[in-house]
């Protein structure tokens, strides 16, 4: 019979470690897939839309961001759908199974002949993403031990930050230089092996035994926890309209060659790692104090874009600094939803990527809007300033709320404590 563990786990600082590793593949190879089709749009466009690629390279590379939209809306669906239904299966089991989804997924959409072809496989490759990220996040907590929460859901998004120094430009290369669908075929033996790993390092854990469709659902009861995906579906869509359009807007507007995107795609990569590990060590502080300090240090990043995107150094600079405020941001909004969700773990720490992806979409969707206008390449930063700015205001309203519950001496429904989360473990 397993031992049930009540805080951290038994396993060695060795074995822990590996299996935090192992975990952070599988954001590395997430990463890679959500990331690459950014510095990749103009190849899939000249290539799934050669008939308006040759009439208007700018139409096309407006249409090839449904691909991105794609995938994010596929996140909004399958987050909370595989968390809720499946929250009580064995967590390594799902996450195996999630990690077979992405393979497969993958290789679809590599080989897809058409464009239309390709968003469908986007979408369903897409569906297993939030709810790894949700599993995965608890199976860390668990790992690192009670105080250290922020730090265990950052463990996991480690590897998404890293793909972007590492996986993402270097695949960006691959796609540049050997076609856009072997970079897909490079990321799905990504997910192979990813797999291979959770199998060999990652403890057996159960799941949560006392998860019911019905309590995981009774998250969307609570105003806190729509406060809380609005913050992250509104406000981090600042980021993804000015990520998804960066390739053209350093060929286009600081007029580097294609041969930079990489670059500029492994600087942001650098500044979400930093801004990661940052967060997460804040959000084991104070999620309010951090949230609305990266929001506001990501609103004068992108002030900084639109007024130096000519120059190779404000360039530099300013999406460095946007890409660290935003990948700040992802482990408290994840915090901060598992804090107001009660007893409905499972979906919170899933509910996290939907809102995220929703971002994504709606990023992507209204940059390319703005720019298949007419308004140019730096337009979606204006796009992100608004989308920024209404994500401190979504942030100063949940608080508003806590503090006048307090006062009121009415409980706030967040829950502070760092919990232990007792799973069985081999």
């Amino acid at each position: 019979m397993n031992p049930v563990i009540d805080g951290p786990t038994t396993l060695s600082p060795a074995r822990t470690r590996l299996a935090l590793l192992a975990l952070a593949l599988g954001g590395f190879g997430i990463g890679s897939t959500e990331f690459v089709a950014m510095g990749l749009l103009p190849n899939i466009a000249h290539d799934l839309l050669p008939q308006l690629y040759a009439a208007s390279p700018t139409a096309a590379n407006a249409q090839a961001g449904w691909i991105i939209s794609a995938y994010a809306l596929g996140v909004v669906v399958g987050a909370p759908t595989i968390a809720a239904v499946a929250a009580r299966w064995p967590r390594k089991k799902l996450l195996l199974w999630l990690l077979v989804a992405f393979t497969v997924g993958t290789i679809a959409s590599a080989l897809a002949p058409t464009f239309q072809l390709v968003l469908v496989a986007r979408f369903l490759s897409a569906l297993p993403h939030g709810a790894y990220f949700g599993i995965a996040s608890l199976v860390a907590a668990s790992l690192m031990g009670p105080g250290k929460r922020g730090q265990g859901v950052a463990f996991v998004l480690s590897g998404l930050t890293i793909a972007n120094v590492i996986g993402v430009p270097f695949i960006t290369w691959i796609g540049q230089t050997h076609g856009w669908r072997i970079a897909y075929i490079v990321v799905a033996a990504i997910f192979a092996l990813t797999f291979v790993a959770v199998a060999l390092l990652v403890p057996w854990q159960a799941g949560d035994p006392r998860a019911t469709l019905r309590n995981e659902l009774k998250a969307f009861t609570r105003l806190q926890v729509w406060l809380a995906l609005l913050i992250g579906a509104i406000g981090f869509g600042g980021f993804f309209a000015v990520y998804t359009y960066v390739a053209p807007m350093v060929t286009t507007i600081t007029g580097l060659p294609a041969s930079a995107v990489p670059l500029v795609l492994i600087l942001i990569g650098v500044g979400m790692t930093v801004g990661n590990i940052l967060g997460g060590r804040m959000a084991d502080r104070s999620v309010e104090r951090g949230m609305l300090l990266f929001f506001a240090i990501m609103l004068a990043g992108l002030a900084a874009l639109f007024f130096s995107a000519q120059l190779l150094a404000g360039l530099l600079i300013s999406v460095f600094v946007i890409a660290l405020a935003a990948s700040a941001l992802s482990p408290m909004i994840q915090t901060r939803l598992m804090d107001v969700a009660h007893d409905s773990q499972s979906i919170a720490a899933a509910l996290n990527h939907s809102a995220l992806n929703i971002a994504n979409a709606s990023g992507a969707f209204l940059g390319g809007l703005t720019i298949a206008a007419g308004f140019g390449y730096l337009s979606p930063i204006v796009v992100g300033a608004i989308l920024a700015v209404a994500g401190i205001v979504l942030a100063l309203v949940s608080f508003g709320i806590d503090r006048s519950r307090i006062r009121r001496g009415v409980d706030t429904g967040v829950v502070h404590a760092q919990r232990p989360d007792p799973v069985p473990i081999d």
